[in-house]
């Protein structure tokens, strides 16, 4: 088994995510790794053949990839506070696409990533990108109930 040398924290920036950094950090600091926090934004180019401005949806995508570099820095600032090897990114595209992406591009070792819990018509409607990176995931997955997660702490 090779040690684990960089962890990926992918998050969404819900109220659910700083459930999940006190495990980040715990792993990271037990093997002493890089932590890679990735948040992905969705594309929404599907919505172009829509009565939209030329250009308005790219507009609009590129302001929101710098407002999501900008979140997901306050989220390292607050929440990975006092990590010292912290690397952020955001990403444009299928969220549990881009996540497996960046697995290999990156050579991470290690997942870990909160379940959002949904079940039937949520599930069936929204699907599960943690479910889906489990399943397609060259390396470990550990993913964390942020409500079991929030549980178990207050013990």
């Amino acid at each position: 088994m090779k040690p684990f040398k960089k962890i990926l924290f992918p998050v969404d920036i819900s109220d659910n995510s700083p459930n999940i950094a006190p495990w980040v950090i715990l792993m990271a600091e037990r093997f002493d790794t890089e932590i890679h926090l990735l948040f992905v934004a969705r594309e929404l180019g599907q919505y172009a053949s829509f009565s939209v401005v030329p250009g308005a949806i790219e507009q609009f995508e590129a302001k929101l990839v710098k407002g999501a570099e900008t979140k997901i820095e306050e989220f390292a600032e607050v929440h990975l506070k006092g990590y010292p090897d912290v690397i952020t990114r955001v990403a444009l595209g299928n969220p549990a696409q881009k996540i497996l992406d960046y697995i290999g591009d990156e050579e991470i070792d290690l997942v870990i990533m909160g379940t959002h819990g949904r079940k039937g018509l949520d599930r069936i409607f929204f699907g599960s990108v943690a479910d889906r990176v489990v399943k397609m995931s060259p390396v470990p997955v550990l993913t964390i109930n942020p409500y079991g997660a929030q549980k178990y702490e207050e013990r």
